[in-house]
């Protein structure tokens, strides 16, 4: 098999491995409690990351805006987030993390890494720090083909 026929399989397969259905198992197994759907969790990542409006947190999505606003509106009927009124532009609701939500986001992401950390247990130092800088730009190089600015 040649390198970018492998790199393609084993990016379908990591997307398998991180359904929801998979990580929602590995989570029952710990005892941790269902939350939002992973798409919330997808925008609170988002909104982190610096998206602040429902149109940047879709763009940042790669999704349409109606979709974007709908996953606000439940990350804010769970009191995950919150709209603020921008002084400067009315048009213009600034999303901004709760003290809840950071707190869900901060377990998504100590989960996500253990999951990680396990993965490469058995790893090398020099494997884990070529995975890290290689997956890091691999990601930036393929969002700037598959969604150019």
């Amino acid at each position: 098999m040649d390198e970018i026929a492998a790199i393609e399989r084993a990016m379908v397969e990591l997307r398998r491995s991180q359904t929801r259905r998979t990580l929602a198992r590995l989570a029952r197994e710990r005892g941790d409690a269902a939350g939002p759907p992973d798409a919330v969790f997808a925008l609170l990542d988002a909104i982190e990351a610096g998206a602040s409006t429902v149109t940047e947190a879709a763009k940042a999505l790669g999704i349409d805006q109606p979709r974007a606003s709908r996953l606000a509106a439940q990350a804010r009927d769970a009191k995950l987030l919150r709209r603020m009124a921008d002084q400067s532009d009315g048009r213009r609701s600034p999303l901004v993390l709760t003290a809840a939500g950071r707190r869900a986001l901060a377990r998504t992401q100590a989960f996500r890494r253990e999951i990680v950390t396990k993965a490469i247990a058995g790893w090398s130092a020099a494997d884990r720090a070529a995975l890290a800088r290689l997956l890091a730009r691999f990601v930036d190089d393929i969002a700037s083909v598959a969604m150019p600015s």
